[in-house]
């Protein structure tokens, strides 16, 4: 039989065993790249690991909610994802500026600075030199600059970080780092600030969310704050080597989107096995 991982602190002990005990009323929520997807020397190219968006559709049903927080536009998580086709998953991107839900997607205009950074990147990326295999994502409300494909990857983000950080500030946007990416995006709105809104919204009695990047830590705030507002949560990391700082404070850690594809699915086996039958 299949058991769910014990988190290795109290608060996410007992926020596991609240959901369990009543999944009726608990959000499960996920980032989507490096944690329900792996990551790929070419964004364009990631999918959900192979049995992840399965689960999450049966587990959809046996829950509140599921919602997936990203970065990216919601349109694509859902198309990347393979989402389109199932019903009470809802997807925020734009990290939370945008939201998919039963087929319809609600968008705003992006700000202008957007379109300032637009034009002015591939410059800025000429004057710096920046490196072979350096190149721009366009996610319409942001902008990423991604330094993956590059011979030293962390080099190329270190010649990049403070004119980027210029660029941002004078576009007022705000500096996103990640995993071989800095992102200029829109301020106001982070993972933490959707996730505290939609967990509210859903009147959740327990929360678990999932990621693997610095973009998460603000989820990971939230999850903590919510706990000192009385709602058990349970912080999850995606774990790899290329970022340390969410595995040091999850409440759980599991090996990358194969990891989690199997936490969903021990979840999904445990929560059909309490399930009352007629």
């Amino acid at each position: 039989m299949t058991t769910v991982p014990r988190p290795r602190t109290t608060e996410g002990s007992a926020a596991l065993d609240r959901l369990l005990a009543e999944p009726s009323r608990a959000v499960l929520a996920f980032d989507f790249d490096g944690t329900l997807a792996p990551i790929v020397p070419d964004p364009r190219d990631a999918r959900a690991y192979p049995g992840a968006t399965a689960e999450l559709a049966r587990l959809s049903s046996l829950v509140a909610s599921v919602v997936i927080i990203t970065g990216r536009p919601a349109g694509l998580a859902v198309e990347y994802g393979g989402l389109d086709n199932i019903e009470g998953v809802v997807v925020l991107g734009q990290y939370g500026r945008e939201r998919w839900e039963a087929g319809h997607l609600d968008a705003p205009e992006p700000p202008a600075g957007v379109q300032l950074v637009r034009e002015e990147l591939p410059d800025l990326l000429r004057r710096y030199d920046a490196p072979e295999g350096t190149w721009i994502e366009d996610k319409g409300h942001a902008l990423a600059v991604h330094t993956r494909r590059t011979p030293d990857p962390d080099a190329a983000l270190s010649l990049l970080r403070a004119p980027l950080t210029a660029l941002a500030e004078r576009a007022d946007l705000t500096v996103e780092p990640g995993r071989m990416v800095i992102e200029l995006r829109p301020p106001g709105m982070d993972k933490g600030t959707a996730l505290t809104r939609f967990a509210t919204e859903r009147g959740a009695t327990s929360l678990l969310y999932a990621g693997d990047d610095l973009g998460d830590l603000a989820a990971f705030d939230a999850v903590e704050q919510l706990r000192e507002k009385g709602v058990p949560g349970l912080t999850v990391c995606s774990g790899s080597d290329e970022v340390t700082a969410l595995a040091d404070r999850a409440d759980l850690i599991v090996d990358g989107p194969p990891g989690i594809a199997d936490l969903l699915g021990s979840l999904r086996t445990a929560l059909e096995s309490a399930a009352p039958r007629d």
